[in-house]
C-alpha cells in the first residue's frame, strides 16, 4: 500500500501560478504510475494529467494542456503537479492518485488517493 497527502493549494488570481505536491510514504513510490485529478462543486472527478513509474509517459487533459506540468521526484517519494496561468474554471479540489495498474485516465482504476487540496482561481 501508499498513503498519499497532497498540499500546495490556495487562492490565487487568474493568471497566477501555483505548485502541488504529493507525498508519499509506504510502498516504494516507484512502483506506481502517478495520476492527478480535480473535481468542482456539483461535478464528476476529473482527469488532470498522469505519469508513468519513472515518468517516460506524460499525458495531460486537453483543457490544461500547455499550462500545467506534472513530474514526480522518486528519490523523494514525491509527485508534483505545477499549474500556471490559472484561470477560474480550475477551481476545484485537487486529488493525486496511484495505481499498479497500466496507465490510465479513469478514476476507477487508481486504488489509492489523498485527502485532496483545494485550488480556488479568483477573476
Amino acid at each position: 500500500q501508499v498513503q498519499l497527502v497532497e498540499s500546495g493549494g490556495g487562492l490565487v488570481q487568474a493568471g497566477g501560478s501555483l505548485r502541488l505536491s504529493c507525498a508519499a510514504s509506504g510502498r516504494t513510490f516507484s512502483t506506481y504510475n502517478m495520476g492527478w485529478f480535480r473535481q468542482a462543486p456539483g461535478k464528476e472527478r476529473e482527469f488532470v494529467a498522469y505519469i508513468s513509474q519513472f515518468g517516460a509517459n506524460i499525458v495531460y487533459a486537453d483543457s490544461v494542456k500547455g499550462r500545467f506540468t506534472i513530474s514526480r521526484d522518486n528519490a523523494k517519494n514525491t509527485g508534483y503537479l505545477q499549474l500556471n496561468s490559472l484561470k477560474p474554471e480550475d477551481t476545484a479540489v485537487y486529488y493525486c492518485a496511484a495505481t499498479a495498474m497500466a496507465l490510465t485516465s479513469s478514476p476507477g482504476y487508481y486504488s489509492y488517493w489523498g485527502q485532496g487540496t483545494q485550488v480556488t482561481v479568483s477573476s
